[in-house]
């Protein structure tokens, strides 16, 4: 008898779900702190809406993209296949302001926020969503820093997260939640993640409720946790290393 592919690919993620879910609970475990801490991201960018709808019915519930074309409809795809999973999503992939319109319709949290020019054209598009009906209160937003100061791959630089930080925090349609950050590549991502753990101080001093620290990927979310992460987007431990994009 054939497998029913369906079935194979949900006994797989499920398996990749307990395993990454266990790598969490051992990295919090180390770090002295509660399960309960770390929120998991599902990335599901590049792999069809059909692995996120499993998701959805494996208890994941934040699911994150990082192009907006691709998650507008992927969004829409996993609304129609799971009515009743009302996933949460976030876009965690830099962004251009021309995409903020699009974006808000989807998207419940930007994750990317890395500069003013950004955060102003996200509130405005809020606004607009707003009073089309598109959308109900504040868009939940983390300020993206640069951890190696090279503002090309994303982020704003350390020295200008307070200043980024306060923009948001005053903007009625955006909602600051905390920082958000990759490691450099080629360096120790402890290292790393120990600079944002000082940026995220800072915030947070100044912003209680924005609290949240997202840190930490696939092969180093135990770093991460390690040095406060309460966010750890995870897509190849997830999904695998490949897949195809919805159509």
């Amino acid at each position: 008898m054939t497998e029913d592919p369906a079935e194979k690919r949900r006994a797989e993620l499920a398996a990749s779900l307990a395993a990454v879910e266990e790598r969490i609970a051992n990295a919090c475990a180390a770090a002295g702190r509660s399960r309960d801490e770390v929120r998991l991201l599902g990335v599901t960018k590049t792999f069809p809406a059909s692995d996120a709808a499993l998701l959805t019915d494996l208890g994941l519930r934040n699911l994150a993209e990082n192009r907006d074309q691709e998650a507008g409809q992927k969004a829409a795809e996993v609304a129609e296949l799971r009515p009743e999973a009302a996933p949460r999503w976030h876009m965690v992939g830099r962004l251009q302001r021309n995409k903020a319109r699009s974006v808000v319709r989807w998207a419940e949290e930007v994750q990317s926020v890395d500069s003013v020019r950004l955060a102003d054209a996200l509130a405005r598009a809020v606004a607009a969503a707003q009073e089309a009906g598109e959308r109900t209160g504040p868009l939940d937003v983390l300020v993206q820093v640069s951890l190696d100061g090279d503002v090309a791959r994303g982020g704003t630089l350390l020295e200008d997260v307070d200043a980024l930080a306060d923009r948001i925090a005053h903007t009625g349609e955006l909602r600051l939640r905390g920082v958000m950050a990759v490691a450099p590549l080629g360096e120790d991502p402890g290292t790393a993640f120990a600079r944002l753990a000082l940026a995220a101080e800072r915030v947070r001093a100044r912003y209680p409720e924005a609290a949240d620290v997202s840190a930490g990927m696939s092969h180093d979310l135990d770093q991460a946790i390690r040095h406060g992460s309460t966010c750890v987007r995870v897509g190849t431990a997830l999904l695998g290393g490949r897949g195809l994009a919805s159509p």
